[in-house]
């Protein structure tokens, strides 16, 4: 045989051994929410992509056979169609004959192989890649096809391949069920290329953390809370409105604790400008006080969210297993917590970095926040906190005081302001 002859018949092999091989990558990458959307459409090839990817056995295995056919037939003609024009190189050059047969063999499989993982393997596999659901779609037919034609050969291997499944405890099927492990890691990617926003990136983040997120995350603490009480004259409800304007007013009793309802201040402002009464105690018969939705501490955030859609409520009071108000949260709240930055202005941002690469941050700070921030993947006593406050709680086992520090994961937190036993203000820096 001819150099060309051989040239040729190795360019028709390595063809062959590439429509394998793009046919088997493009299969594996080809993702299943693009292909039914495009069988939604109409494309009947790629209801037949999805159906090989729901039993992929026959498919691979004409893939297999292909591969390794091509191959054994690769290694005989490389070896009987290139090893003698090699050898008339070599022997043109000077080698002699005791060591010509070895080297004109190597140089032989060598080029052979350097031809298949180029052109037959790297190559193809690259473009199977780059747009895995067109090609799958493409050469779907001519593999269903193959199967077809080699049936009992096919059939014979399959079901050796899944007695081997089987005896090794090897799944059958593929698993195709998404998680939201998933789908961050696509939104991450997309953000990479462009093609997501880090904002938006950080809201579907945020969203997947409403599971896990407790109510003490969002609420505004016992201590910021403003609420009425049943007692306070008409000149009290106004000064207290008129300094601390808030949509939700928590009324109470002699205490915080003793909660009685809420009332909305469109309610109240609308009393006014009717030249009505608005003292609470005067007006508790007129519908003015409203039954308030009391939640425990412990919900997340998502269960928050299902809470304030039965009640048909949007302001709730949160309270601790002793019955102890611990703070208030609002629809608003939840749903800031979700949107981030994109709508929580510059001032009330809880945690602020700096130029030199540290950061501020207040003590009410979750703990996803700083995960994100610090790059901090685990924490010490996990679920025993919620917030930057509660981790240096108990870290020290003690109310934290100011210029307490408390070293972790390569970072440096160093209480700055104390506000009655409240952690106020925390500097974190990195370790040197």
């Amino acid at each position: 045989m001819d150099l060309i002859a051989s040239l040729l018949l190795i360019a028709l092999l390595i063809a062959a051994s590439a429509f394998f091989a793009v046919a088997e990558i493009a299969m594996a990458a080809a993702r299943r929410l693009k292909l039914r959307q495009l069988a939604d459409l109409g494309e009947h090839r790629a209801t037949q992509v999805l159906a090989v990817q729901d039993a992929p056995g026959h498919y691979v295995t004409v893939v297999q056979i292909g591969l390794n056919t091509i191959a054994i037939l690769a290694g005989i003609v490389g070896d009987g169609a290139l090893t003698p024009h090699f050898a008339a190189a070599l022997r043109w050059a000077g080698v002699g004959e005791e060591r010509l047969g070895g080297l004109s063999l190597a140089l032989s499989f060598l080029a052979v192989t350097v031809l298949f993982v180029l052109l037959a393997d790297l190559l193809p596999k690259r473009v199977g890649m780059n747009d895995p659901e067109r090609l799958a779609m493409r050469l779907v037919g001519p593999m269903l096809w193959l199967s077809a034609l080699f049936k009992p050969v096919v059939w014979t291997f399959t079901r050796a391949a899944d007695g081997l499944s089987k005896l090794f405890g090897l799944p059958q099927t593929r698993d195709d069920r998404i998680t939201h492990h998933d789908i961050l890691a696509l939104t991450a990617a997309g953000t990479l290329t462009g093609a997501v926003h880090s904002s938006e990136q950080q809201i579907i983040e945020n969203v997947f953390e409403l599971d896990t997120r407790t109510v003490e995350s969002a609420m505004t603490s016992r201590e910021r809370v403003v609420w009425l009480a049943m007692d306070d004259d008409e000149v009290l409800l106004r000064t207290r409105v008129a300094e601390d304007p808030h949509s939700t007013y928590l009324v109470c009793g002699e205490g915080i604790d003793e909660v009685i309802g809420y009332v909305d201040a469109t309610d109240m402002f609308a009393r006014v400008l009717r030249e009505e009464p608005i003292g609470l105690r005067a007006c508790g018969d007129s519908g003015l006080i409203k039954k308030v939705l009391i939640v425990p501490d412990r919900l997340t955030l998502a269960e928050m969210l299902t809470q304030f859609r039965q009640a048909h409520e949007d302001f709730a009071v949160i309270v601790n297993e002793y019955s102890l108000v611990v703070g208030v949260i609002t629809l608003n709240d939840v749903m800031s917590t979700v949107m981030g930055a994109m709508v929580a202005p510059h001032d009330e941002e809880q945690i602020i970095r700096r130029d030199d690469g540290s950061f501020l941050a207040d003590g009410v700070t979750p703990i996803p926040d700083l995960e994100r921030a610090l790059d901090i993947a685990e924490w010490p006593h996990a679920g025993q906190y919620d917030t930057l406050a509660g981790f240096l709680m108990v870290m020290l086992r003690r109310i934290p005081k100011r210029t307490d520090t408390v070293t972790w994961e390569g970072w440096r937190f160093e209480v700055m302001d104390v506000d009655r036993h409240r952690v106020d203000q925390v500097m974190i820096a990195k370790v040197s």
